[in-house]
């Protein structure tokens, strides 16, 4: 009997065990905090920090690049249109003469008698044209010349193998260009003369397929407001130029028709050849 009293004093009860292990582990569904040791989240926010600063200094170097790109290329583009042409010097032209006389002798007395004479004998007749005298004869017209808010001043023509360069000073708000036309006139087999634009520039900038397109939209737009009389060399010229036609190398000195039948230039010279016409 004393071994079963002990053996009941050692004993406890199932329920007794459940709640003294109850009382030690805390229930499973009291929420849990976890306390991050001190600076723990320190490194991850500097490296988040770094990681902006770097994204930011990249952005900058590459707005700074393309600043300086688009500085270089606006450098350049000025440059060019700022350049001045070696073979450009026009002549300065002297001062009016007491009687106003704006007309040079060089066309009075030399180029209108040759061409005058020339029609008038009904025979094949040359005639040649430098560009020197041309020059000093042009500067004595009335210039500078403005149109559409753009004042033309100190015109030149040059001869060169094969073609003419016109060139002169264009004054846009302030600023001087100076502006190059190039031409190629061209006899066909059939007689037709063609006078080719090859190359507009503004100083050394190439705008040729520009200057083109808008040349023969204002073509088009005069023929749509302005009558236009075909016969006339003007408009026969000015069709060439800016519509790129072919035209009769015909006209009317005075009382007779001459025809081009040929045409040379050279450096300097342009050469002539006249025949009668109708």
């Amino acid at each position: 009997m004393k071994a079963s009293d002990e053996t009941r004093e050692g004993f406890q009860p199932k329920d007794t065990l459940r709640s003294e292990a109850q009382g030690l582990v805390a229930p499973s569904d009291s929420p849990t905090e976890s306390v991050d040791p001190p600076g723990h989240s320190q490194p991850a926010d500097r490296g988040l920090r770094h990681l902006s600063s770097k994204k930011k200094k990249s952005k900058r170097r590459k707005l700074l690049y393309w600043l300086l790109i688009d500085m270089a290329v606006a450098a350049i583009v000025i440059g060019l249109l700022l350049h001045k042409p070696a073979g450009y010097n026009p002549v300065v032209p002297p001062e009016t003469n007491a009687d106003g006389q704006r007309v040079h002798p060089y066309l009075t007395h030399d180029l209108m008698p040759q061409l005058y004479n020339g029609a008038q004998s009904q025979r094949p007749f040359d005639m040649e044209v430098l560009d020197d005298a041309l020059n000093e004869a042009i500067a004595l017209a009335r210039w500078p010349h403005e149109s559409d808010g753009v004042t033309f001043s100190a015109p030149q023509v040059l001869f060169q193998p094969g073609r003419i360069a016109l060139m002169g000073t264009a004054n846009f708000e302030g600023a001087e260009l100076v502006i190059t036309i190039e031409l190629g006139p061209r006899l066909s087999e059939a007689g037709l003369l063609s006078i080719a634009v090859e190359t507009v520039k503004i100083g050394a900038m190439n705008i040729t397929p520009l200057a083109k397109m808008i040349a023969k939209q204002k073509y088009q737009e005069y023929l749509e407001t302005v009558p236009v009389d075909t016969e006339n060399i003007g408009a026969q010229l000015a069709a060439a130029l800016l519509n790129e036609e072919s035209f009769e190398p015909v006209f009317k000195v005075e009382d007779k028709w001459v025809r081009l039948k040929q045409l040379s230039i050279e450096s300097g010279r342009l050469a002539a050849h006249l025949v009668p016409a109708r």
